[in-house]
């Protein structure tokens, strides 16, 4: 019997690589971006040419309350190689003046991703040196391996670590103060930034370290220019690693605040890889299309553990179900932090996408811990010891869709018992009027939400004291959302026997979407009021939040209202990688998105492409149309998108003119989850599809591959 060939995964044939044709030139260099990260918050990040564009770059970046406190350690490495006499950079960096020295890019021969490790392939005259990095989990360790792949003889590796302490927000000037280095070993150095800082090591697997300390001045970080903030700051150089690297030979680097660590690298290098090789195993993908594989490695990126916050509620006492820490989503790479909306709305994808089922009921039973006033937090702030903000009128019925997810995929019927009373709980405060004027309208019982100068739906951009998008009144997607909220809760009750109690909550979901019907279409128009009953009465702006209407569990809208609804919003709003926030009809469209914080947030939710809104859109259009091929047609193009910016990723937002550069996070919790629980579930409906009509069942990749 012929032995079985191993499946071919993202991890063994990468789909995201590239030769001299993007390596070799810095501007298609310096607009992808990689990352890798730990489950802690922990993450290292940089361009794929080298040169730090963002305060947020760094090769150790460390979380020093998980997942916040996030502190820029180790900000890079000035890399050189000496070979058969010439001398080699492999790094790049950018001074303030504008001059880019060294420019190791010139010998990238190609780049590829490993799953989501980067690896580095140098050609050095008659040689090529081979660099990786990656993360060693639950642990702020970052991991920097050098292989010989070929050389005519021995090279010559000598390496300056560049060193700070400072929170990841902005750039710091080295005036003033200078970190202490202590040379603990040959191979060693530990850096002590200043008194109460968390010390740090350097560790080699060979070679030496010589020190030698000194600052290097005025490093630009270009994206921050744009962004028009502090641009320049400076990092010091505590000495130099220096070994020879025979042909053949292999040299690490180690990056850690495990100060005890010892350099492990071997043992490190094939943990990494086959935790990846697990997570698509435990995901059921190791042979599904290689972007359902990129993104469920991807996915795992935004799971992390969070130290406790001390709160009170209905769920407060509820114990956590294993010993295992509390686990919550980082929103978006590289600074957003855990948002309470950004998790629900992730939490499909992320966890049930990936085959992560433990991970979905540890992160709902964590948040019903923090729900007070029948809301969940709007968000966790990136410092300790602070209270979690409240203001959202979305976050808490993204929560009930993510337990009734999780409830019809493993049917554990446990969580929902223990989670039932906070469910009931968020319900009656809804009902009798919650906090910034969150409550039902007793004269048709849709969801009212706002007050001046605060911003609660996911269209929350504010300046100072202007909330851009208020959206007060009643909005279509929240009252989506509640009615979808009221079904499921009476779903959950007549499962148990709780007949009355479930027929009370499926009257008013009826009231509900009576009401609905009757004040969010129009005659005139063939999509629905975007917010009714607001200030100044009903906005009929052309915005995506009503394909929500279609898209949830339970749709509103159903057969030829639907598809007018999906129509409408694909005509004006649809693009290759998401939905644009506002139609380019409207006056206040927004079709840039560039310069300071106040250009840039004043654009944010007028225009600007949403990747995460690609997945309800396509769950809508199958719904209308009920044909899961064309559905899956719309994520086609996400392919091309894993390629560009944040590397095997998905990004925030693009600009809504075409050709719709990315902006924004390069890695964004929602956009991922979004396209691969859509990508899943699609692929399994076309499957279907093609054995109820032919008997055949040719593979995913050869379905979406003849797109």
């Amino acid at each position: 019997m012929s032995e079985l060939r191993p499946l071919t995964t993202v991890i063994d044939q990468p789909l995201v690589h590239f030769g001299r044709e993007i390596c070799g030139s810095l501007t298609d260099g310096l607009r992808r971006e990689w990352l890798v990260t730990n489950g802690l918050g922990s993450y290292a990040s940089g361009t794929l040419a080298g040169v730090n564009t963002r305060s947020y770059h760094g090769l150790l970046v460390a979380a020093l309350n998980p997942p916040v406190v996030r502190t820029v350690l180790v900000g890079g490495l000035v890399e050189w190689v000496t070979y058969a006499g010439h001398r080699y950079s492999l790094s790049a960096s950018e001074y303030i003046d504008g001059t880019i020295d060294p420019q190791g890019y010139r010998y990238l021969q190609a780049f590829a991703l490993e799953g989501m490790l980067p690896v580095w392939t140098f050609a050095l005259g008659d040689a090529l040196l081979e660099r990786r990095i990656w993360m060693d989990h639950g642990t702020s360790t970052t991991r920097i391996l050098y292989r010989s792949l070929h050389s005519g003889s021995d090279m010559q590796i000598e390496i300056t670590p560049l060193v700070t302490y400072r929170g990841f927000h902005s750039l710091s000037s080295g005036e003033g103060w200078e970190p202490g280095v202590e040379a603990t070993s040959q191979q060693k150095a530990t850096i002590h930034a200043f008194d109460g800082a968390t010390p740090f090591a350097l560790l080699a697997s060979d070679g030496e370290f010589i020190p030698g300390g000194t600052w290097w001045w005025n490093f630009k970080y270009r994206a921050e220019t744009e962004r028009g903030l502090n641009d320049h700051g400076d990092l010091y150089a505590p000495g130099r690693f220096s070994m020879r690297l025979p042909s053949g030979g292999r040299f690490a680097l180690t990056l850690t605040t495990d100060i005890n660590e010892q350099p492990q690298v071997d043992a490190a290098y094939a943990a990494v890889h086959e935790r990846q090789r697990q997570l698509l195993r435990t995901a059921g993908v190791e042979s599904a299309h290689r972007v359902v594989q990129q993104l469920t490695l991807a996915a795992d990126q935004f799971i992390v553990h969070r130290q406790d916050v001390v709160t009170s509620g209905p769920g407060s006492d509820i114990p956590p179900a294993t010993s295992e820490p509390n686990k919550t989503v980082i929103a978006g790479y590289h600074w957003f932090n855990d948002w309470g909306r950004d998790t629900m709305i992730a939490l499909r994808g992320l966890t049930l996408g990936a085959g992560r089922p433990k991970d979905a009921a540890n992160i709902l039973r964590s948040f019903a811990r923090y729900v007070q006033n029948g809301l969940l937090p709007n968000n966790f702030p990136d410092r300790s010891g602070v209270i979690p903000g409240y203001n959202t009128a979305d976050a808490t019925l993204w929560y009930v869709i993510a337990l009734h997810s999780y409830a019809r995929a493993t049917n554990d019927a446990t969580l929902v018992d223990e989670l039932l009373p906070v469910l009931k709980d968020i319900v009656a405060w809804h009902i009798r009027g919650t906090l910034y004027h969150i409550g039902v309208d007793p004269k048709d019982d849709l969801l009212h939400a706002g007050e001046p100068g605060v911003q609660l739906t996911w269209m929350d951009a504010k300046v100072g004291d202007l909330v851009v998008t208020p959206r007060i009144g009643k909005p279509v997607e929240i009252n989506a959302l509640w009615y979808n909220t009221l079904r499921i809760l009476a779903e959950f009750l007549a499962a148990r026997g709780d007949q009355a109690a479930a027929a009370e909550y499926e009257a008013r979901s009826d009231r509900v979407r009576a009401s609905f019907l009757a004040r969010f279409r129009r005659p005139d128009h063939p999509y629905l009021a975007d917010v009714v009953d607001g200030p100044s009465g009903d906005d009929f702006t052309l915005r995506p939040n009503q394909i929500f209407a279609v898209s949830l569990p339970f749709p509103l809208l159903q057969g030829s209202e639907a598809a007018s609804v999906v129509d409408e919003v694909g005509r004006l709003l649809l693009t290759s990688y998401g939905l644009r926030s506002l139609s380019p009809d409207d006056p206040s469209y927004r079709g840039t998105y560039y310069g300071n914080q106040y250009q840039r947030d004043t654009s944010y939710h007028q225009g600007p492409v949403w990747t995460w809104l690609i997945g309800a859109f396509a769950e809508a259009h199958y719904r209308a149309y009920g044909d899961p091929q064309a559905a899956l047609d719309l994520l086609a193009p996400c392919e091309d998108h894993l390629r560009d910016a944040g590397l095997g990723t998905v990004s925030e937002i693009l600009e809504g003119d075409p050709p719709h550069l990315p902006k924004g996070c390069i890695a964004q919790a929602w956009g991922v989850a979004e396209v691969l629980r859509m990508w899943r579930q699609l692929d399994l409906e076309a499957s279907a599809s093609y054995e109820s009509t032919d008997g055949t069942q040719p593979a995913s990749a050869d379905r979406v591959a003849a797109r």
